[in-house]
């Protein structure tokens, strides 16, 4: 008996937390206290993807400032030369590539996608649908990584190491 009052009550429980979303079934997403919640819309709106009145170039360069400056640090860690003297370097140089690979992505997505556009009469400052507005958001993301990977190289570099004897 306790069994089932047990399980009938987790039942209910997860009735409660977890409901379609908008009461429908068969739109196919669970809304969920985390997916559904003021909070979590709060987080998402703030990022610089979804952010309102950014322009492209902008856009791009907030999320390649973001991503220069936490790639370097694993190359520096945990790269092949990382108990050399050069592991900070390589680092760097390392981060270098991988963003001219990144933004050699964001070229051959732009131009698949974008490429044969004949239309571009709409013009609206905060869409990334045309081939120029991507282009801006392609610079600026590869400005912007490339500028913060070299803040974070020099902010390692005069760090002074501290070593344990």
């Amino acid at each position: 008996m306790l069994l089932l009052i047990t399980l009938n009550f987790k039942l209910n429980l997860w009735l409660i937390l977890f409901k379609p979303y908008n009461d429908d079934p068969f739109v196919g997403h669970l809304a969920t206290p985390i997916t559904s919640s003021a909070v979590t819309r709060a987080i998402l709106k703030n990022l610089p993807a979804y952010r309102f009145g950014l322009t492209p170039l902008l856009r791009g360069l907030e999320i390649g400032l973001a991503h220069g400056y936490f790639l370097i640090g694993p190359f520096f860690k945990l790269g092949p030369l990382r108990n050399s003297d050069i592991a900070l370097f390589a680092g760097f140089l390392s981060t270098i590539g991988l963003i001219l690979i990144l933004t050699l992505g964001l070229t051959i997505y732009g131009a698949a996608v974008f490429g044969q556009e004949k239309n571009q009469s709409v013009e609206n400052l905060n869409n990334l649908q045309t081939k120029k507005a991507w282009d801006q958001f392609k610079g600026g993301f590869f400005v912007g990584a490339c500028g913060s990977a070299g803040f974070a190289f020099i902010c390692l570099s005069s760090i002074p190491s501290f070593t344990l004897n």
